[in-house]
């Protein structure tokens, strides 16, 4: 490897200034002291004397800290290279140790962090892999259970054979649910999910979402409606499906968690000028605060039992980050355990269209601002 030195003279000068002064003051008190005033030009005499000293020191310096002092310098950016930093690798050395302290601490801190994050990361990929064959294990099973039982006699009675092929059906579907949100999650993320934008009214987004999952909440007593009865329509920019996606998974939540004869209430906020925020809130079972930070993640279980009896693919949270993000949007979350959550997220507002003016108005404005210029 081919290493550039970026040479630097700070320690050569200031030693040889030292070195210099002092070795010229002691030749003039040696001059004084033994020949007195018989000497002339004691001053030209001193200067080119400190001149001397100082190149000669100066040279003397500076060679022996490139040639014994730096080959140390250079052996250990060679062995740093061998942990293959391009970066580090790629600059030029330096031969100011203050530099070089600070650049191998900083080297040091930076593959110290990224050694952490690839610890983080393989935890989450054992996890991961450990939630989704939790997840496919489930229906699988299911599934293979009752076609077996079928297989092992039970498909001779009519009954027990319509009511296992609907439930090994029920168990297909799951499957396939989380299959397809997965993929949902890997184009988002690749971003090979292409959105498609329009301009859509909020308010009347919402009251759909609520009449489709009304038969759901009513299961668990749970009131669905509006922060303020008297919301005006709120027209807003985005992916209409996307954003029903959203606000239908985080509904669906916070009904799932909610307590039985609780409540679900939804506020369109104008945030500012541009934004609307979106704010759902509920008097549910709440969320603990360590487990807040990773609500978003796959399949991440808040209850560690692992319980699916409400359904579910575990990647609805997921889906929503990822969905908001993809608007160049923010989603916050705060909770409360045993008081309820309230999840909440921005959209941009539909920009307002200067309504057109035909021509006959345009001639009658123009006439208008004639008179007026002439009065």
């Amino acid at each position: 490897m081919k290493i550039n030195f970026k040479k630097t003279y700070k320690f050569a000068i200031k030693s040889a200034l030292f070195i210099s002064l002092f070795a010229t003051g002691f030749v003039l008190l040696m001059v004084l002291l033994f020949f007195g005033s018989k000497v002339n030009n004691l001053l030209f005499f001193g200067i080119v004397c400190l001149l001397i000293i100082y190149l000669f020191s100066f040279i003397v310096l500076q060679y022996r800290v490139e040639r014994f002092i730096y080959r140390r310098v250079k052996k250990i950016y060679d062995d740093v290279s061998l942990l293959e930093s391009s970066t580090f690798i790629n600059q030029p050395i330096t031969t100011d140790m203050e530099t070089l302290t600070r650049e191998v601490k900083k080297f040091a801190t930076d593959k110290k962090l990224e050694i952490e994050m690839l610890q983080i990361r393989e935890e989450y990929r054992r996890e991961f892999l450990g939630n989704v064959s939790h997840e496919l294990k489930t229906p699988l099973f299911t599934v293979q259970g009752y076609i077996s039982t079928l297989l092992d006699g039970a498909m001779d009675d009519k009954n027990i054979r319509k009511k296992y092929l609907k439930r090994a059906e029920k168990g297909v579907e799951r499957l396939i649910y989380i299959v397809e949100d997965l993929d949902m999650i890997t184009k988002l993320e690749s971003g090979d999910l292409n959105l498609d934008f329009s301009e859509f009214d909020i308010v009347e987004l919402i009251q759909n979402v609520f009449d489709l999952l009304e038969m759901k909440a009513d299961k668990k007593k749970i009131t669905l409606a509006f922060e303020n009865y008297h919301i005006q329509p709120i027209i807003v920019h985005g992916d209409k499906d996307k954003i029903q996606q959203v606000v239908e998974n985080l509904i669906v939540n916070s009904i799932k968690y909610g307590r039985e004869g609780g409540f679900t209430e939804v506020a369109v906020v104008n945030l500012t000028k541009k934004k609307v925020l979106v704010r759902i809130t509920d008097n549910g079972e709440g969320i603990e605060k360590q487990n807040i930070p990773r609500l978003f993640e796959r399949f991440y279980r808040v209850d560690k039992s692992g319980s699916r009896s409400e359904g579910g693919s575990g990647l609805g949270l997921a889906i929503v980050k990822h969905i908001i993000e993809a608007h160049k949007e923010k989603i916050y979350v705060e909770s409360e355990f045993g008081i309820g959550s309230e999840f909440s997220f921005t959209i941009e507002k539909a920009r307002l269209k200067k309504p057109e003016l035909d021509p006959e108005q345009i001639y009658s404005k123009s006439l208008k601002i004639n008179k007026l210029k002439k009065q």
